[in-house]
């Protein structure tokens, strides 16, 4: 027992409380079943029998609450199978989704840059034929001017 003090001299009552577990339960449970046993009006066979036949009961119930909790936890587990497949199917297309549009827009690049590529080309030959063009004539106005006369007769 505990020992409280207090300080007041009115009378006090202290109410302790202690949960019972599962093990006070189990000790009642046996005893009370060894007092119905005791106190039976049946014979001893009788009883053997009636227990057997309880035992029989336990156990066939016990067997049918294993087959359903089998079929339950083969059930619940075929079925989060099925849904992984199904999400890791599902990855892979999605990932096969994007390889194909990232080699269709590498395709398209490549087809890109060498289409920008030949207009380049063509925009230099044509930036050097007018460059030569351009120096033809200065070379040609340079030759000219320098033999022949213009509008006013000179040189």
């Amino acid at each position: 027992m505990r020992e409280f003090e207090f300080d007041d001299d009115e009378p006090f009552v202290v109410i302790e409380k202690h949960e019972g577990g599962v093990g006070a339960f189990l000790i009642g449970l046996a005893v009370g079943a060894g007092v119905a046993l005791l106190f039976a009006p049946q014979t001893g066979e009788e009883t053997r029998r009636g227990l057997t036949r309880g035992a029989q009961r336990a156990r066939a119930r016990a067997q049918d609450f294993t087959d359903e909790m089998t079929e339950s936890v083969t059930d619940r587990f075929r079925q989060a199978r099925d849904q992984v497949e199904g999400r890791i199917e599902n990855a892979r297309q999605a990932v096969e989704i994007k390889r194909q549009q990232v080699s269709r827009a590498m395709e398209a690049g490549r087809v890109a840059a060498q289409q920008a590529r030949a207009d380049l080309e063509r925009r230099i030959a044509e930036t050097k034929a007018a460059y030569q063009a351009g120096g033809d004539v200065a070379r040609a106005g340079r030759a000219g001017a320098t033999t022949t006369p213009d509008d006013d007769g000179e040189i």
